[in-house]
């Protein structure tokens, strides 16, 4: 798993102290921006009413008491996170939904916790918004995803799913070509901008994301994860980025196993090779 920086950086609760936190628009939202050159932004919660724990019977990560309190939630959560990635980031459930623009018309960040962080995307002018989480997931921290659905619905805000396992490289990798697939096809649209997030929003969202830039942006990989990882820091995979890129692009039943492959394939690829990804990618909408 990759990592930025050369010490732990949590992406939501510890900001450089050059950051700056503004209150943004109306009040209900603060916005960080500072010389350190990324912007990550998170709707404000009245208390801690958004945390809920009244699902039963579901285990998140393998390891995860659905009915643990809240702040135990967070830190079995993010103890989780730290031993499967192998990063230092931290996810903070009680700061409420956080997000970063990373290009004019894409957005990351981490899970909706209620109806109104809806409108708060409406407000950054989100058309589309594709979650990654998988059922367990959303059950874990308690969301009324229904009534998530229903806001979206209300707000004209076009909801789209493709659940990939948490922690689970290999899950990335195969969720990959169909989650970029609907990403590329909500950007081609030209219908406000994408929010792409699972629950932390730093690691299979922005994989999705780093996937799309590298695959339809004309980008190598590095530059690609660089871009994402220096306005959001985090840790997403890359192998898995490489594994779904070599997937797409080398389907001949002869070729090689991934895994024998040096560690710099397939950070790039050649021009033929990108339309290839690119022409597979699209045909698997509808799919």
């Amino acid at each position: 798993m990759g990592t930025v920086g050369n010490g732990p950086f949590c992406s939501v609760l510890v900001v450089p102290q050059k950051k700056r936190l503004d209150r943004h628009r109306n009040g209900s939202s603060l916005s960080g921006t500072g010389s350190d050159g990324f912007c990550t932004r998170f709707a404000a919660l009245n208390g801690k009413s958004a945390i809920r724990c009244e699902s039963q019977g579901s285990r998140a990560g393998g390891n995860l008491g659905i009915n643990s309190r809240p702040g135990r939630k967070i830190e079995d959560y993010n103890t989780v996170m730290k031993r499967m990635m192998r990063n230092p980031y931290e996810y903070h459930h009680d700061l409420g939904m956080n997000y970063t623009l990373i290009t004019d018309h894409l957005i990351v960040g981490s899970q909706p916790q209620r109806p109104e962080d809806i409108d708060h995307l409406k407000e950054e002018n989100v058309g589309h918004i594709l979650c990654l989480q998988q059922d367990k997931d959303i059950e874990y921290w308690g969301i009324d995803f229904e009534s998530i659905i229903e806001r979206c619905k209300r707000a004209g805000v076009h909801h789209m799913r493709k659940p990939a396992r948490d922690f689970d490289p290999d899950s990335v990798r195969n969720s990959l070509p169909k989650a970029v697939s609907l990403l590329e096809w909500a950007a081609s649209q030209e219908r406000g901008r994408v929010y792409v997030h699972c629950t932390a929003g730093l690691g299979r969202a922005p994989a999705v994301a780093i996937a799309y830039l590298f695959w339809f942006c004309n980008m190598d990989l590095d530059k690609a994860y660089g871009l994402l990882t220096s306005k959001r820091p985090c840790g997403p995979n890359k192998a898995a980025i490489r594994g779904a890129t070599y997937d797409l692009a080398k389907d001949d039943p002869w070729k090689e196993p991934f895994e024998s492959l040096p560690d710099l394939a397939f950070h790039d690829i050649a021009d033929w090779e990108r339309r290839l990804i690119q022409e597979r990618v699209r045909g698997l909408r509808g799919s």
